[in-house]
């Protein structure tokens, strides 16, 4: 096809460049800590099998022990009360995984206030300068918290008992949810919402509002600086866990470069 083969050739020549947006996964990547008396997942963890050795003189490989929700991954509408009888992340159309990417900066804001909550209006200033939000594409909110992730402390931004770190206020989540036509919102935060999201109205409402409408979320990404606020087309690729919650993901996007 003249289409496909136009894109091979603008990547053999670096005229759409693949720009990784996943952090590696290893047993130092920081995982959500949630309060007693709830139940934790787990860290990322290998097993070795065998390494070139008696157990397997010409091969190594390694079991994989992780949650469904660590490092860089999908939230499936499941994952939450309000989406329990939505699509678990096997279900996922394959059509909400690929799409065009509308990135947001907030860096400057959150760099004087962790706890800063994204609004309405934001998105709303962000689309009269670029235009509407893309159908059925992914809002990818930058935060500059990627350059915190290589330490759980200061990722997690724990003090006084709270987790500090940026999100979104209820009424952007329901208006993300019900009225923009995204298929799915992406962060480089530990989870969509921010880190006091338990003292908000409703509880936690990216998970609720937008995995509540059908729509995906996507966390722990990476190098969104890299990325022109539209233009650049979004690949997520979880692992198809029958009946999953969630996935961890490679993501990446496709930024076409003059």
């Amino acid at each position: 096809m003249p289409v496909l083969a136009d894109l091979l050739s603008a990547l053999r020549s670096s005229r759409v460049e693949v720009v990784d947006l996943t952090a590696p996964l290893s047993e130092s990547t920081p995982v959500l800590q949630l309060p007693p008396p709830f139940a934790n997942t787990t860290g990322f963890r290998l097993e070795e099998i065998s390494r070139y050795d008696d157990r397997g003189p010409r091969w190594y490989w390694n079991d994989i022990h992780t949650g469904e929700h660590v490092g860089t991954h999908v939230d499936a509408p499941n994952h939450w009360l309000s989406g329990k009888d939505g699509p678990s992340v096997d279900q996922i159309p394959l059509r909400t995984l690929i799409g065009p990417a509308a990135v947001l900066d907030m860096s400057a804001r959150v760099d004087d206030d962790p706890d800063f909550l994204l609004g309405i209006d934001d998105v709303r200033d962000w689309e009269r300068e670029h235009g509407p939000l893309p159908e059925g594409g992914w809002l990818l909110y930058r935060t500059g918290w990627d350059a915190r992730s290589g330490d759980q402390d200061s990722f997690l931004n724990v003090s006084d008992g709270a987790s500090h770190t940026p999100g979104v206020s209820p009424e952007c989540a329901q208006w993300l949810a019900e009225e923009a036509p995204i298929a799915g919102f992406g962060v480089e935060t530990v989870g969509t919402d921010a880190g006091r999201a338990a003292e908000l109205e409703p509880i936690f409402p990216c998970h609720d509002r937008l995995l509540g409408a059908g729509k995906c979320g996507l966390t722990q990404l990476r190098n969104l600086a890299q990325l022109p606020p539209t233009g650049a087309l979004l690949v997520v690729s979880p692992l198809p866990i029958v009946g999953g919650s969630g996935s961890p993901a490679r993501v990446y996007a496709l930024v076409e470069r003059a």
